[in-house]
């Protein structure tokens, strides 16, 4: 049976649906307002368990407009943590991405969501390819920009954002004084579920791009939106096609993730203490 979702309606507001979906996490959670939000891509799960102590976990599938993940090392779940000082974060482990088919509005309603229950930062990491030879697989990189190549965009309508300092530099400077020696680069959005084909990937080199990837541009754009300040993160899981000389495959992603998850996650965590 094919799934369906609030948001494939047309004339649904997707604003509309992300309060109702917050105000579904508040009673789900009893956690009235949630300070920070983090989107934890491929290789980032571990840092759930170590920002606070995890008071709640969701099924997504339970809070209206999420989507079951379809891609494994994604878990599908909301989590409500409590932080040592006292602020909620939200994590979310069920990213919708584009690739899947469902439409813009799915894919960023999870940061429209984190922003009706009241988070004013939003987290997002990925697991990217790099291409910067000298990024080896499991090294962590500070998203400083990003080049949208989706064709596509979470705004509707004339709605004009300014996306200057769109990964905020604050918490940019932030992580950099946390682990000092962390790199940087622009991020580019390509459609998927295919990776880039090595002249797609020299094409992103010769336009500004360092890390390709499926995710998080489009969800920046609508963190934007909803005024919330941004850090993206990715963990390098491999060398972008043509970059490293062999063949591309998701078990190699995955298992980049899980050798690099303590420090990455540490990493994270010690970040979120700083928030």
């Amino acid at each position: 049976m094919q799934e369906t979702n609030p948001l494939d309606d047309p004339n649904a507001d997707p604003f509309a649906i992300a309060a109702e979906a917050a105000a579904r996490i508040a009673e789900l959670t009893g956690v009235e307002r949630h300070d920070i939000a983090l989107t934890l891509g491929s290789g980032w799960g571990r840092a759930a368990e170590l920002i606070g102590e995890t008071t709640h976990t969701i099924p997504a599938t339970e809070v209206p407009g999420f989507s079951k993940p379809a891609l494994e090392g994604h878990v599908g779940t909301l989590r409500s943590v409590a932080l040592p000082n006292g602020k909620h974060a939200l994590v979310i482990g069920a990213r919708t991405h584009y690739y899947e088919g469902h439409g813009v509005r799915r894919v960023v309603h999870s940061v429209r969501t984190a922003a009706a229950t009241g988070a004013t930062t939003m987290i997002l990491t990925n697991g990217a390819g790099g291409i910067k030879q000298h990024w080896t697989p499991g090294t962590p990189v500070l998203i400083s920009d990003h080049i949208n190549m989706t064709g596509d965009s979470p705004l509707e309508g004339a709605t004009f954002i300014d996306l200057t300092d769109l990964y905020s530099r604050r918490l940019r400077n932030l992580a950099r004084s946390l682990s000092p020696g962390i790199d940087e680069g622009v991020y580019v959005q390509f459609r998927g579920p295919h990776y880039e084909t090595p002249a797609e990937v020299q094409m992103a080199k010769t336009i500004g791009g360092h890390i390709v990837g499926m995710s998080t541009a489009l969800e920046a754009i609508a963190a934007r939106q909803a005024g919330m300040e941004i850090l993206g993160m990715s963990l390098i899981t491999n060398l972008a096609a043509g970059i490293q000389l062999t063949p591309l495959s998701h078990e190699e992603v995955i298992e980049a993730g899980r050798a690099a998850e303590p420090v990455i996650s540490k990493l994270l965590a010690d970040i979120v203490a700083e928030l």
